[in-house]
């Protein structure tokens, strides 16, 4: 279970510098956290020198704090007319500031305002997890970290070039300086990292070199003599290129999303799906719940839903400052509790993470009653920031911002799979080729039960049926609410409730017993609500959602084996090679879509990973044949 996130607060020190209470010790000198950041991280570094004509370099720094480094480095990489193609800079930070005490701490420096204002309005929720943040265009991406980095380093996926070892002072922060910090350093540095500090303690000199750092030391800044600078033995290698074409099959949420994420990273992509457009069959709803899902343990599904929800609202608001918007709308997702039993444990969840209130908090049944605007039983979770969205509309979204490395090929149906010269060829039921790369992502949803390279993958087509209930526009409820199903605000004139989840039914035709089901859950919902609907005369839709028997996305390489020792390391387990899946994401694709592209997308790409490694290994493809099958899928909740 993450703990909970104790912001850090603002104390002035007699000479105005930040001064951290808990450690005893201020966020830079006297001097200047300006200067110190240029002459001892970015000078003893070798930068910005050392990231000239990089496709990308890599920064890791132990302690984010102000984040005075991080901007620094992004206004020198900015003024380098020789820097690399992108800049990734990953923090660790335990103890975060809030971003309006960020805009008071960073009103000392005006020369960075824009990069500091940039980075203050795409400034994350104070969750604990990984939260990855592309500005600059998305040149520049900011992987921030928030947790004890003893706890967290362990679980990241990265190859760092440089480290700014950041953290405060050995005596009062020894953790962030002890030989467990460096040994996971040292497995994360690139070869031929280097590294520099502002402290030259003698027990953090013995520690990196016993981590296999090569240390000298050099003038430090303002009133420190000296300064520590290092790098690793080995001589850096060249980044082996990445392929740089792929084939997504499928353009619902999860391809488009895979697709867009592929690129912004520069290579080129085509998009394959036997629909006449973008998000038609499980992606073709009106209107689709957008949330996260907690839990009292913080288990991998509330993790992964966090971070997907969290990363979600990011790529929304980046796809709308490029001129792409998405149809959705923050109206806020009340969850409410089945009796006062699950109305306690709701309660005891928000209690026990101590989540900021814009995130998550407990709304009373009175309180309820009035963000519903109908009358309820029980209390439950109010998601502030949640909402309803299109996912058509995401799906042309990402597709648009894709731009021209990426094009479509709609109306071709994916019949079969051929694995020739390095690439992958997918055909049509006549045999006839549709297009070729080495690199295939297989995001057809229930489709991919059909590819026999792919059956190791339990996918289970889950049909759902959503009932259209006429609507007003200013009708109750203008939020979304959920309890056992879900029920929408009114979208051009209609109301979305529902949705039933029946495995292994492939019937497309509307069923007037799903009907009474959903206006069955929504009177569960919103007692009452449903008396002025009649199910023998309701429009709906029917969709077939790929589910998973654990209720996790399938994102990964696809196992070339059907089966596998139960003690074997999922590393250890063959692939096939450039062949990858994004399925499995049952009721909850919105979710998880724009996330999963982003963790494909950085697979692919060789970035640090956007997840903690326990939640990538959750995800994986193979995890199936380590493990015996588990029965049922998710629901829609």
């Amino acid at each position: 279970m993450s703990q909970p996130l104790v912001p850090a607060q603002i104390v002035l020190a007699e000479d105005r510098t930040p001064y951290s209470p808990a450690y005893d010790d201020v966020y830079h000198t006297v001097s200047g956290g300006l200067g110190q950041a240029r002459h001892v991280f970015l000078a003893g570094n070798g930068l910005p020198a050392r990231w000239a004509g990089r496709e990308r370099f890599t920064v890791m720094e132990t302690g984010f704090g102000l984040g005075l480094n991080f901007l620094a480095t992004w206004d020198a990489w900015r003024s380098d007319p020789q820097r690399s193609g992108r800049l990734h800079f990953v923090s660790v930070e335990k103890h975060p500031f809030t971003a309006e005490d960020l805009a008071r701490l960073h009103a000392a420096w005006p020369e960075l305002a824009p990069l500091a204002d940039e980075l203050r309005r795409h400034w994350p929720a104070l969750v604990p997890g990984i939260h990855r943040l592309h500005l600059d265009g998305g040149r520049v991406v900011l992987t921030l970290i928030f947790g004890d980095a003893l706890d967290v380093l362990p679980q990241l996926s990265a190859a760092a070039d440089t480290f700014f070892l950041d953290g405060f002072s050995p005596t009062n922060n020894p953790d962030l300086w002890s030989p467990a910090v460096f040994a996971q350093l040292a497995r994360l540095a690139a070869p031929g990292a280097t590294l520099a500090t502002w402290s030259v303690n003698g027990k953090v000199r013995r520690g990196l070199e016993d981590a296999g750092f090569v240390l000298d030391r050099r003038p430090g800044f303002g009133g420190k003599r000296e300064m520590l600078a290092g790098h690793r033995a080995d001589a850096p290698a060249p980044a082996a290129a990445p392929h740089q074409k792929a084939l997504v099959i499928g353009a619902g949420v999860a391809g488009t999303s895979v697709a867009e994420r592929l690129a912004a990273r520069g290579w080129t992509v085509t998009v394959v799906d036997e629909a006449d457009g973008p998000g038609q069959r499980a992606s073709g709803n009106r209107a689709g719940v957008f949330r996260p899902l907690p839990s009292l343990d913080d288990n991998r599904l509330a993790r992964i839903t966090r971070a997907g929800f969290l990363y979600g609202r990011h790529h929304l608001a980046r796809l709308a400052e490029a001129g792409h918007p998405v149809r959705w709308a923050p109206t806020g997702v009340l969850h409410l509790a089945r009796d006062d039993k699950q109305a306690a444990k709701m309660r005891a969840v928000v209690e026990a993470h101590g989540y900021p209130t814009d995130y998550l908090r407990f709304a009373d049944r009175d309180e309820a009653a009035k963000l519903a605007r109908w009358p309820v039983e029980q209390g439950g979770w109010w998601f502030p920031q949640g909402g309803w969205l299109q996912p058509p509309t995401l799906c042309a979204a990402n597709l648009a911002a894709g731009g021209e490395r990426v094009t479509t090929l709609f109306g071709r149906r994916l019949a079969k799979l051929e694995r020739r010269d390095d690439s992958w060829i997918a055909l049509d039921e006549n045999g006839a080729e549709i297009a070729r790369a080495p690199v295939m992502v297989l995001a057809n949803g229930v489709g991919i039960r059909a590819i026999p390279e792919a059956t190791s993958l339990p996918v289970r087509p889950a049909r759902g049926q959503v009932s259209h209930l006429p609507a007003t526009p200013g009708s109750a409820p203008e939020v979304v609410v959920c309890r056992g199903g879900y029920v929408s605000p009114e979208v051009d004139g209609i109301r979305c409730a529902g949705a039933t989840f029946i495995a292994d039914d492939d019937s497309t035709e509307l069923r007037e017993a799903e009907h009474r089901e959903n206006l069955d859950k929504l009177d569960g919902i919103l007692p009452g609500f449903s008396a002025p609907f009649d199910p023998t005369s309701l429009d709906g839709r029917v969709g077939f959602r790929p589910a998973s028997p654990d209720r996790l996305p399938m994102v990964g390489a696809v196992p070339a084996v059907r089966t596998a020792e139960r003690t074997t390391p999922l590393a250890e387990i063959p692939r096939q090679p450039g062949l990858f899946a994004a399925t499995g994401f049952g009721a909850r694709g919105l979710v998880w879509a724009s996330l999963v592209g982003e963790l494909l997308a950085s697979q692919l790409n060789g970035d640090p990973l956007p997840l903690e490694q326990d939640l990538v290994d959750a995800m994986d493809p193979a995890r199936y044949l380590l493990k015996p099958p588990r029965p049922g899928a998710g629901g829609d909740e």
